[in-house]
């Protein structure tokens, strides 16, 4: 069988000069059992983790007990420009790269914590917009306009109040919950026995020393609405005035900036069109003559994945074996599209195997990759190849058989990625 070990090696921007980095963040530095740099952690420390991989089986003249290809991205922190059409066309052939993958793994993601390894089955989606309010063809002087003109400030400020409750974060939208999924008995278990702390929670976020105070009192409330719940968050305004100081202007254009994190069986489509409803409503009740845009920038489909999948059970079985105690089952609240694309492109299964730490700082100062980590992190890699070499029956990437009706999709056993058949690993 073929596992495809996907990573990328660009980061985010960094310089000396930002503040906050205790050392050059280009140059690798190893303090207190952790080395920190840019990319350390995301994504070069989990990618050069799969070379270790390789390396120490040919140190050690064992075979490898799987194929392995080797997925390594350049523009991730990019957007992933030409990706998604790349792996396309690597999967459309017999003789494509991708065609005879059976697994995926990626490790482009975090535990939960810092004490206990965890495997991500679902990420959400998401859906970006923007929405300008011009009142005028240049910015006014509000000392002598003010008051004579209807300002598009003072509407785009109603207009993101509208959309998210203060205090709770309810979406004001309506019709955005119609499609979620109600919460079963099995999912609600999984929430039991994930190892996570709120006042750890509120430390690590640096909420402790100011507001001190979460939207969800318990665990599992917290976790559903991090990970498997919508949400909705306002990110800034576009054409008002940013800097220090005063300035009496009057924006004659402003853009609000917000985004939903979508859940499986949304689409950014249909929640377009509800949003884009909503604020046509609203500015409606302002008796505004002033111009409304609302822009859906940038949209992707939530991501959900079957933890009972025989290539989780790879990863859970290596995790166990190296730290002793079985994995969190975890969700995440961001999202990561190139997972969609290399399910939707292959039909097989991806697994999110992360090996960095909830505390490692990606994307900010001083960003690193505990040392306990790499090493426990690469031995959890390698035995997972050899757990998914013990797995027995036909390749899934060139299974051919009958998919399973619907109904026997639903009964124990049968698999949603990857392995739609009645063939037995």
């Amino acid at each position: 069988k073929t596992v495809c070990c996907y990573a990328h090696l660009d980061v985010q921007p960094a310089s000396l000069s930002d503040g906050g980095w205790t050392s050059d963040p280009f140059v690798l530095a190893l303090r207190d059992d952790k080395l920190y740099g840019r990319g350390s952690t995301d994504d070069k420390g989990p990618a050069l983790s799969w070379l270790w991989v390789l390396r120490a089986h040919r140190a050690l003249n064992v075979p490898l007990p799987v194929n392995v290809k080797l997925l390594f991205e350049g523009m991730e922190e990019s957007g992933s420009e030409g990706m998604f059409e790349a792996i396309r066309d690597l999967s459309r052939n017999d003789d494509g790269f991708l065609s005879d993958v059976d697994f995926f793994c990626v490790s482009d993601n975090y535990w939960l914590g810092d004490r206990t390894p965890c495997l991500t089955y679902g990420l959400r989606g998401l859906a970006y917009f923007g929405v300008s309010v011009q009142c005028c063809r240049q910015d006014l002087h509000s000392g002598v306009l003010g008051g004579t003109v209807h300002e598009a400030m003072t509407d785009l400020v109603k207009l993101l109040a509208s959309l998210v409750e203060s205090g709770t974060g309810k979406i004001l939208v309506p019709g955005i919950m119609d499609d979620v999924a109600p919460v079963t008995e099995e999912e609600e278990k999984l929430y039991e026995t994930i190892d996570f702390d709120l006042e750890a929670y509120k430390k690590e976020n640096k909420l402790d020393s100011v507001s001190n105070a979460l939207l969800h009192d318990t665990k599992k409330d917290l976790l559903m609405a991090r990970w498997r719940f919508p949400t909705l968050s306002l990110h800034g305004i576009e054409g008002a005035f940013p800097g220090a100081g005063a300035k009496t202007v009057i924006p004659a254009k402003v853009t609000g900036k917000f985004s939903l994190r979508l859940v499986p069986h949304q689409d950014p489509q249909k929640i377009e069109t509800q949003v884009t409803q909503h604020l046509q409503n609203v500015f409606s009740t302002l008796n505004s003559p002033n111009k409304l845009t609302v822009s859906l920038l940038h949209g992707a489909k939530a991501w959900l994945s079957d933890p009972k999948h025989p290539n989780f059970e790879a990863a859970a079985k290596a995790t166990r074996k190296v730290y002793g105690r079985d994995p969190d089952y975890t969700r995440e609240g961001g999202s990561i599209p190139i997972t969609t694309a290399l399910e939707e492109a292959t039909n097989m299964n991806v697994c999110l195997l992360p090996v960095g730490a909830c505390d490692d700082m990606a994307h900010s100062q001083n960003e690193k990759y505990n040392v306990s980590n790499l090493i426990n992190g690469v031995k959890v890699l390698g035995l997972y190849l050899h757990e998914l070499g013990k797995l027995k029956g036909p390749k899934p990437s060139k299974c051919r058989c009958v998919e399973l009706t619907e109904e026997e999709l639903m009964e124990p056993g049968a698999f949603l990625r990857g392995f739609k058949c009645k063939c037995v690993m």
